[in-house]
């Protein structure tokens, strides 16, 4: 019975992240209503001009660098808020925050796609909230998006992976509303975004110095 309960909790979850169950209560916005918040950020010169910044790793994110199927495909590079977050200093010796914000009206990640001409799309958004400030807040339980929880990220220093790039445990949520993801709109990686380009996009930032 307890296996029995374990795969049907599994199998709930797997169905969640391919068909959105909806708002969860009145004040989470509905994906349509995130997608059109994010439409602002379709130009890249906009988020910055509201306070986001390129993750200063400038990395372009795959599943295969954190050890995954290739075939999962990728992430993009992140932009985000340092003040939703509550980031107030350099990572020391990893990106710490303090906030507990979700609100995915105006999420607190940007994920951008580099282009072949050096250009950014906007692909998807995410929120993140750090576990420590999370359960400092009282909450027993991760947060959650459409009443499905955040994935839980935290650095196993036993492997040569970052799997918490860079960052201290915390819980995300990735919201694919622009690019269509056919492994599910709350998937970590989508198969339709690529980092082919991101080399290109360096080489392009460096030329416009």
């Amino acid at each position: 019975m307890h296996i029995t309960l374990i795969a049907g909790a599994v199998a709930l979850a797997a169905a969640a992240m391919t068909t959105d169950p909806g708002p969860a209560n009145p004040s989470e916005p509905t994906l349509a209503q995130v997608k059109a918040a994010a439409q602002k950020y379709r130009d890249v010169k906009q988020a910055l001009a509201d306070g986001y910044i390129q993750d200063p790793s400038g990395m372009c994110e795959t599943a295969a660098m954190m050890g995954k199927p290739a075939k999962l495909g990728a992430m993009g590079i992140h932009y985000f808020r340092p003040d939703l977050l509550g980031i107030t200093a350099p990572p020391n010796p990893r990106v710490d925050g303090t906030s507990t914000y979700t609100d995915f009206h105006k999420p607190a990640v940007l994920l951008y796609e580099p282009e072949a001409d050096g250009s950014m799309k906007l692909v998807g958004v995410e929120n993140l909230v750090f576990e420590k400030a999370w359960k400092a807040a009282g909450h027993k339980q991760p947060p959650t998006f459409h009443g499905v929880p955040f994935d839980h990220m935290v650095d196993n220093p036993a492997t040569r992976i970052d799997e918490a790039h860079g960052f201290m445990p915390h819980y995300d949520r990735h919201v694919w509303v622009i690019r269509q993801n056919p492994n599910g709109v709350f998937a970590q990686y989508n198969p339709n975004v690529t980092c082919k380009y991101a080399k290109r996009m360096h080489m392009a930032a460096a030329a416009r110095k």
